[in-house]
Parts: C-alpha cells; sequence; structure tokens
C-alpha cells in the first residue's frame, strides 16, 4: 500500500461553553450550510486535537477499558479518540442553524470547545441507519439507540471512570 499525502484542514470549531454546544463554521465555508436547516442530526467529523502525539497515534490496544469487555481491545474496536488518526465522529442534535453567523448550535457533542471540525453532515436514516444491527455481548445491554443513550450510566462502563 502506498502512503499518499493527504491535505486536511478544519471547516470550523467545536464551541462549548456552560453547557451550550455548537460548531462555529469558518466564513468560506459558510455557503455550505444552506440546506442544512430541517435536519434533526447531524454527523460532524472533528479532529482529536489533544490527543495528537505521536506516541498516542500508535497505540493499537487497549486493556479492558469496558467493565463488562475482554480484557484487551483493538483500537478499532473501540470508540476512543486514541487512534492512528484521531479522527472522532459525533452524531449531535441540531437545535438551529444560522448560515449567515456560521452557527449549528447543537444539544450536545462530546467534543471539547477549540475542537477542530473537519466536515459536518446531515444525519440520514436512509443512509446512516441501520435496521439489524448486532454487537458483541459485552456491549449489547448499552442502549440502542441514541436517545435512550442521555439517560444510561456510562460511567458505570468504564474501567477508569470508576
Amino acid at each position: 500500500m502506498t502512503n499518499p499525502t493527504m491535505v486536511v484542514s478544519p471547516v470550523g470549531a467545536i464551541r462549548a461553553q456552560d453547557g451550550q454546544f455548537a460548531v462555529q463554521v469558518d466564513a468560506a465555508f459558510r455557503p455550505a450550510l444552506k440546506g442544512l436547516e430541517g435536519f434533526s442530526y447531524v454527523q460532524v467529523l472533528w479532529w482529536s486535537h489533544w490527543l495528537d502525539q505521536p506516541e498516542m497515534r500508535r497505540v493499537l490496544m487497549c486493556e479492558q477499558p469496558y467493565v463488562k469487555g475482554p480484557a484487551e481491545l483493538g483500537i478499532f474496536a473501540t470508540r476512543s479518540p486514541l487512534r492512528p488518526n484521531p479522527i472522532c465522529l459525533s452524531a449531535a442534535p441540531v437545535m438551529r442553524v444560522d448560515v449567515e453567523e456560521g452557527l449549528i448550535v447543537l444539544g450536545y457533542i462530546d467534543a471539547e470547545d477549540g475542537t477542530p471540525v473537519l466536515d459536518i453532515k446531515p444525519y440520514s436514516p436512509s443512509s446512516d441507519r441501520v435496521r439489524a444491527v448486532s454487537v458483541p455481548a459485552w456491549c449489547a445491554h448499552w442502549p440502542m439507540w441514541f436517545e435512550d443513550s442521555g439517560e444510561f450510566d456510562w460511567a458505570g462502563e468504564f474501567v477508569n471512570a470508576r
């Protein structure tokens, strides 16, 4: 496999302060927001910049991150921001879109203030939702729907959260 050079530039940044969340889109990309109004969710691809260190990019295995998980997991079997390329994906509820201000106000996103946003895609059930999903037994008790995740005891699922 060849190693092509890739250039990735942020289109904006996460704004997360005082329980308020938004994507602030850079002025050059604001026209790309047209038509996003009306979508209730977006997929936000963001760069885990705080963990973008050479040693963290080499992490391929992790010791039991989940209480009910196996003793060891490959990083691709986790949602960890430690990755060979620290690209993260979050589905986020859209509260409103302001094209002129370049603002997508979100109900919540699991990214820090100032996090670079690489891309934004509308969530579309026809391409993003899968009817017959299967997961390993160790995580089968996790919520099957995003809306149920807010009430779930996620802290109780992670070994280091105890």
